[in-house]
């Protein structure tokens, strides 16, 4: 035994020999990384390897940037798995992604994204095939529909049905959140895929839940660890595997759904987006840089279906939410409907012209409900100044929407749910510049006309028909969970029928 302990005590020397030298090198690299990177803005001073991971708490990050904007500027830097150069405020905003919108329009490498979708896809995609997507989604959903009075007719049944679910209800308390999800839901799958789903689908609510969960899941600390070292995370156990795992069902959905297409195909007759997508696989055969593939029409028609079911849902859910705690805002609402629509008809695209104030409560509805606080992040494509500060090429960047829907210089009330932000002093609708919850510039998100038109005929529809209240007993919160999406907790409610 004596014979052996020299041997041990070797060994014990050369492993903490091994991770001294270890450290030493992430160090060296750290710093190295640090000096690289001293022309960056001014911010915290990160940690070596693990950056600012423990400063900032995952479950409102968004306040956290805030608070970073106190101390640091409008325009700051942190470290969170990369360096990242946070801009706050609508001018920031304005003169990075509008005025410089050339030098932001390429999304960032990030480990998640990379290691799910491949840099494929209408979200994160960049360079030429980004754009010729862009161009291909823009066009083929104007052709089916979007902003003209053929969807909205689809978008006015889809309500009908919605109203009827909850009608069932009888007044009784209940969780809207997953039915207002497969009504808002059923309208981009009629785009894309050609059909609804009835709610009482089990198969296609149980696929809704997954990416309600997996959104969630994708704002956890978890992430941002994986982020942060991807080369380890890979191996390891952890909720960040749920992520993939959902995902990899979700994505098993949507190839199920091509398959399906390719085999009752008729180029002639295109029935959706994906019988689009499969007529231009055929005519840029010969331009592969363009990514009209099998592989990209997967990733496309999926940042479509998840896109244009969880932001909008999320919202009309923030609406309803608002309405119970502003009674008297859902009154006011409610006699400008019965006004302008009255009982007889569901309501029009055309009525909003008329209903100045319903306008504005949606409008304030999205700026108040902030679901997408973080915005999805750009990266500089050459050094660009901004401010006083110049980026360097390949940097993130990220502008928060929370800085610009609640910036102090541009809202005269803006902690509080207050219509008045978009009406003028004679109670008529007025736009607003720094109103950009679907971001701004050439990224702009592509489903804006869609989202606008299925918020007002949705929201409307519903409270013509309802009046929404707590559970007796129960009072009523605008308490959130922060995930991908900036969502409400769970909620119940009741639809008394008007």
């Amino acid at each position: 035994m004596t014979a052996l302990f020299p041997l041990i005590s070797q060994e014990w020397f050369d492993t903490r020999l091994g991770f001294i030298f270890l450290a030493l090198f992430l160090i060296f690299t750290y710093v190295s990384k640090h000096r690289s990177s001293k022309k960056l803005p001014p911010g915290p001073w990160s940690l070596p390897v693990i950056g600012d991971l423990l400063r900032v708490d995952a479950t409102k990050i968004h306040l956290e940037f805030t608070r970073f904007a106190q101390q640091y500027g409008d325009v700051y830097s942190i470290h969170l798995g990369q360096r990242i150069v946070v801009l706050n405020g609508h001018k920031r905003l304005k003169e990075a992604f509008v005025q410089q919108a050339e030098n932001f329009v390429d999304r960032p490498s990030v480990p998640l994204i990379d290691d799910l979708i491949h840099n494929n896809g209408l979200l994160n995609g960049n360079g030429y095939g980004w754009k010729q997507q862009r161009r291909f989604a823009l066009m083929t959903l104007k052709n089916f529909g979007v902003g003209k009075k053929s969807l909205e007719s689809s978008i006015q049944v889809e309500s009908k049905y919605l109203n009827e679910v909850m009608a069932n209800e009888q007044g009784q308390p209940f969780d809207p959140q997953l039915i207002i999800n497969n009504a808002v839901a059923n309208i981009i799958c009629c785009l894309v895929f050609g059909d609804r789903f009835e709610y009482t689908d089990s198969y296609f609510q149980d696929l809704l839940k997954l990416m309600n969960e997996a959104v969630y899941l994708e704002g956890s600390i978890w992430i941002q660890v994986y982020n942060t070292f991807p080369w380890l995370m890979r191996w390891l156990p952890g909720p960040h595997k749920t992520v993939f795992s959902h995902w990899t069902k979700v994505i098993s959905f949507v190839r199920l759904k091509i398959e399906e297409h390719k085999v009752d195909w008729d180029p002639s007759e295109p029935r959706d987006y994906i019988d689009c997508f499969l007529s231009e696989m055929e005519k840029m055969k010969d331009d592969r840089e363009a990514g009209f593939n099998e592989e990209n029409l997967c990733f496309c028609t999926l940042d479509l279906f998840v896109a244009g079911s969880e932001t909008t849902s999320t919202t009309l859910n923030w609406g309803l939410l608002f309405m119970i705690n502003y009674p008297d805002i859902q009154e006011k609402v409610q006699a400008e409907i019965d006004r302008v629509v009255g009982q007889s008809r569901p309501p029009s695209v055309a009525d909003r012209a008329n209903m100045p104030y319903t306008d504005a409560v949606i409008n304030e509805i999205q700026r108040m409900g902030n679901i997408l606080p973080l915005n999805l992040p750009h990266m500089a494509r050459k050094d660009t100044k901004v401010g006083e500060y110049t980026i360097p090429k390949g940097t993130m960047v990220m502008a928060t929407l929370t800085s610009v829907l609640f910036d102090e210089s541009e809202w005269e009330t803006p902690h509080t749910f207050n219509p008045g932000h978009f009406l003028d002093a004679e109670g008529k609708f007025r736009r607003r510049d720094a109103f950009t919850p679907f971001s701004a510039g050439k990224r702009v998100c592509l489903g804006e006309q869609l989202a606008r038109m299925e918020l007002f005929i949705f929201f409307t529809s519903l409270l013509q028909r309802f009046t929404f209240t707590a559970p007796t007993g129960m009072e009523p919160t605008l308490e959130y969970r922060m995930g991908a999406t900036l969502s409400p907790k769970p909620y119940k409610l009741c639809a008394k029928t008007r």
